[in-house]
């Protein structure tokens, strides 16, 4: 198709009353990585938004479908982030989205790019969908799993006995019902400390974020640069053979932990996260994490959080280590932890396969919105 004829964006659209489909342009990001702000919408009916949505009306020269995939390519939504501003949920300025440049081709062809658009996009999106739906199988497979074998254990056959405890309701005989407090051995915090947004490279000191333990898993890389001058203040470095939890976070969030394999000398917690220690003797700790990061453990650690604030709750260390959990002996700990390890080693690969195909599809569709609206796809092509 060529080079497109192009201008300015504040040009192609109006900010006058709509009586049909205006489209909406989210101008905030509550991530630094401005990943929010790949969202707009074309409208189908009249209603209200926030102020951080931008209402446009496109000019009657302008396809309002046409202008949404414009606003959804890569390179519009890179140029858009680039220029935000504001460290904690970076925002977008209409003056500078204004002028950026749209591609201005006539009505009928953007007509054509939509339309092609609206058919290719659909495709990916059904590939997407059947691909996610598998992910979220796979998931659940494994939460039963986990489920099932940290409170009832391997053996099918094993006679149970009720456990006096909300979040699961059986156990088998041989196993004891306790406190978590009683296999504890220890429970530390660190402080908050002045930090960057970057994590650590080289030979710095990192503090963690609440991040850092997400779906039952401790990730390190989740941590901020602390500055040099706040060094003297770092407590709590992260030790091996330990369970992190997070004491404060949202609502579905607080209560997350992850098991730490190995020592990391030169990251700290924060007040906002727990460093948990355990009684070797009495429990193995792989197996503890298996245990809390079951979504029935987590549901009764986050119902004990309190706070008045719906969107942040603090679990208090009493409520945590009160938690009712069953132990096994020992010898069965370490067999239930195997046997989901060994179930995760087949399942993992397939879980990265879909993962990557996913990170490709949504490549792919983005590939293709920006080579549409930019007039590197023929109009032959589109019309086949």
């Amino acid at each position: 198709m060529g080079v497109m004829p192009a201008c300015a964006l504040k040009i192609a659209v109006s900010f006058k009353a709509a009586p049909f489909c205006p489209l909406m342009f989210n101008k905030i990001s509550p991530f630094p990585d401005g990943h929010y702000l790949a969202k707009a919408l074309h409208a189908d009916k009249d209603g209200v938004c926030s102020t951080e949505l931008l209402v446009l009306k496109p000019q009657p020269d302008i396809h309002p479908r046409f202008l949404l995939y414009s606003m959804l390519s890569p390179d519009f939504v890179g140029q858009v982030d680039a220029s935000t501003f504001g460290a904690k949920m970076p925002r977008a300025n209409w003056e500078f989205i204004g002028s950026m440049k749209l591609p201005t081709p006539t009505y009928e062809t953007q007509r054509l790019i939509a339309d092609y658009l609206d058919r290719e996009t659909a495709r990916i999106d059904a590939l997407v969908a059947e691909k996610e739906k598998m992910l979220a199988l796979l998931e659940e497979k494994r939460a039963a799993l986990i489920s099932r074998a940290v409170t009832r254990g391997l053996d099918p056959n094993a006679p149970l006995k009720p456990s006096n405890a909300p979040w699961f309701d059986k156990t088998p005989l041989s196993w004891s019902v306790e406190r978590l407090k009683w296999v504890i051995q220890s429970v530390s915090s660190g402080v908050s400390v002045n930090a960057s947004d970057q994590p650590i490279e080289g030979d710095g000191f990192g503090v963690l974020k609440t991040s850092a333990v997400a779906g039952g898993a401790f990730v390190p890389g989740e941590n901020k640069l602390v500055w040099d001058t706040e060094y003297d203040r770092l407590a709590c470095p992260v030790t091996k053979n330990t369970i992190i939890m997070s004491r404060m976070n949202t609502p579905n969030l607080v209560g997350e932990s992850g098991y730490v394999p190995e020592d990391y000398p030169n990251l700290f917690l924060p007040d906002r996260l727990w460093q948990i220690s355990f009684d070797e003797n009495r429990v193995f700790v792989p197996f503890v994490a298996l245990l809390l990061s079951c979504k029935e453990a987590r549901h009764a650690l986050s119902s004990k959080a309190t706070g008045t604030s719906p969107s942040m709750k603090n679990l208090a260390i009493e409520e945590m280590s009160s938690l009712l959990v069953p132990v096994p002996p020992l010898e069965e700990q370490v067999s239930i932890y195997r046997e989901v390890a060994r179930h995760e080693a087949i399942t993992n690969p397939l879980r990265s396969e879909i993962t990557n195909s996913l990170e490709l599809l949504h490549e792919r569709r983005a590939a293709l919105i920006t080579a549409a609206v930019t007039g590197q796809i023929s109009v032959e092509e589109m019309s086949a």
